[in-house]
């Protein structure tokens, strides 16, 4: 998924003036000055929609993004540009709400171990090939391929026949069947109930045949997909990438811009980039450092110019749970307990982040268990006895590492300083570039804690638990070789995915959360197998006096396709 990444560095003097010292113990939900509940920013309703007209240019800026082929697009920058490349079977609304993509309509057999997508007759790739079947299963393949050595190919795990493509005993899906090119069947090793919801993440996306295998890389620089945007040339690395309206989409109404032109920028100065280039003009939309929330804030929110919107998202630390120090749950909750959420979200966060008691965030109401994370609660006496019976004794080194440009040098050294000063720790603290986080998390030796966030890529508790817990989703067969899943922690508990399959197999919504819940008491409750920190609210700026409908989607996204040119 969607591994997420928006701030200038402060002084560690200025810093620490920002975090006030902690009280001896308290839950991680406060309140601010006169009992006003600590609950970020208000949000903004979505705006008015205004009927489309063809034109405008709407300029933002990004990192560079791993990649925007859909067999690896994997985190916000590189999902971006494939999200509006591509259309997939279904579509997910920016609250979650479900509607056809590509396909008209999904069933499934009563256990829910066979699903028949209808696809919509007439729809095109850029090139003008025909989207059928064959291309949704060409697709499939050319990432579940072993060759392609894709980190998000595990999304189709529960496909019969994607264990023998990822051990190379196999090329093609046994369980895709495309023999009737607008009835795509496809049946599953394992019941799954909600397996219609993952063909939104895209590396369900059709390809066509000019795609060849992954490693085509005239390919991944400029896909051909079947979305309302096409590319107006390669992808320039470290540059730009833009994007013109597909004329002959035919899968929903057509995108309205006549262009998207993103600018790559700097990874160490991108959040401050962006947020200048929206203040000269440059961009017409914005993340913006985290040191300018509240300047940001008064002075756009005025005008119209300000988002905010809870998302279905977490930001955490990625304790590393099988390698020394934290590979027990004591030193786990040591950690956890060791940081004052409420201080770091009303210092360093403004008061805009609400802190998190729980891994599957509020935004799926439904599934969400306050104060599942009992490790949740600042408690530095308690978590000084955790770290004793761990053998985390005060000296003992932790790594910490997050990526630099993303706005984390404010919380990250907070969090670094409270290790410090509650345990007494020697933190090996260090910022790298996006992609070296990520490639760093993979190790087979690595060790302590990463900055990490998730987005759901669809709208259901699974998407949290599944990719980011599951013994399935390290993507590693030995200890000794990398996690290509997206479980970098390598956590791995039976019980647990037990209760995701049954979870899975269960056609009842209710029964099903209620599994899901189990599993997150148990993962998050008991093993603290992820350390929750807040829940995910987004800030954009919006040049809304020259375009309308603009809104963050379901994916924290600009709703690209329907902005249009007041």
């Amino acid at each position: 998924m969607r591994k997420i990444r928006t701030g200038t560095v402060l002084t560690l003097a200025a810093l620490l003036s920002l975090v006030p010292a902690g009280c001896a113990k308290r839950p991680n939900v406060g309140t601010q000055n006169g009992g006003v509940p600590l609950v970020g920013f208000p949000q903004t309703p979505p705006p008015p929609h205004v009927p489309g007209k063809p034109g405008g240019v709407f300029r933002l800026g990004i990192v560079e993004p791993v990649a925007i082929d859909p067999y690896n697009s994997q985190e916000s920058e590189g999902n971006l540009v494939t999200e509006n490349l591509f259309t997939e079977l279904i579509n997910v609304g920016p609250d979650g709400s479900v509607s056809p993509g590509v396909a008209t309509s999904w069933t499934s057999n009563p256990d829910c171990s066979q699903w028949i997508f209808t696809l919509q007759h007439g729809t095109t790739f850029h090139n003008g090939e025909p989207v059928d079947s064959v291309a949704f299963k060409r697709g499939w393949e050319r990432a579940a391929a072993r060759s392609a050595a894709s980190e998000v190919a595990y999304h189709m795990n529960e496909v019969q026949g994607f264990d023998a493509m990822q051990a190379g005993a196999a090329d093609h899906l046994s369980g895709v069947d495309a023999s009737a090119p607008d009835r795509l069947v496809v049946t599953l090793a394992h019941p799954d109930c909600e397996f219609y919801l993952r063909t939104f993440k895209t590396v369900f996306s059709p390809v066509p045949t000019v795609a060849g295998p992954a490693d085509n890389k005239a390919y991944n620089d400029q896909p051909i997909g079947n979305g309302p945007f096409m590319m107006a040339g390669p992808w320039q690395h470290d540059r730009g990438i833009r994007l013109k309206r597909f004329d002959g989409y035919a899968a929903g109404p057509k995108a309205n811009l006549a262009e998207v032109d993103i600018t790559i920028l700097p990874s160490q100065s991108a959040a401050q980039g962006e947020y200048d280039g929206f203040n000269n003009g440059t961009f017409d939309w914005a993340r913006l450092p985290t040191p300018l929330l509240s300047q940001a804030r008064a002075t756009y929110q005025p005008r119209g110019e300000w988002i905010s919107k809870k998302t279905a998202g977490i930001n955490y630390l990625l304790p590393m749970v099988t390698t020394p120090p934290l590979n027990s749950v004591a030193a786990r909750k040591a950690i956890s307990e060791a940081i004052d959420r409420v201080a770091i979200a009303r210092g360093v966060f403004q008061g805009s982040q609400v802190p998190a008691d729980a891994f599957v965030p509020p935004a799926l109401p439904d599934a969400y268990q306050s104060g599942v994370c009992t490790a949740c609660r600042y408690d530095p006496a308690d978590a000084k006895k955790l770290a004793q019976q761990a053998g985390l004794a005060p000296g003992s080194t932790v790594n910490f590492q997050f990526n630099t440009g993303g706005g984390h040098e404010e919380w990250t050294a907070a969090v670094t300083q409270q290790l410090k000063r509650n345990l007494g720790l020697n933190v090996n603290y260090s910022g790298v570039p996006f992609t070296d986080l990520l490639n760093n998390e993979q190790q087979p030796g690595a060790s302590g804690i990463f900055r990490a966030a998730w987005g759901a890529d669809y709208p259901t508790p699974g998407n949290f638990l599944q990719p980011l817990l599951s013994t399935g989703a390290i993507g590693a067969n030995s200890p000794s070789q990398p996690a290509t899943g997206d479980n970098r922690g390598r956590y791995s508990n039976p019980r647990f995915d037990q209760l995701l399959a049954q979870a899975a197999a269960t056609p009842d919504k209710g029964q099903r959360i209620t599994l899901y819940q189990q599993a997150e008491q148990l993962a998050i409750g008991q093993d603290l197998a992820e350390i929750p920190l807040w829940f995910r609210q987004q800030f954009r700026l919006a040049n809304t006096m020259k375009f309308a409908n603009m809104y963050l989607d379901f994916a924290e996204e600009p709703t690209l396709a329907e902005i249009t040119l007041r």
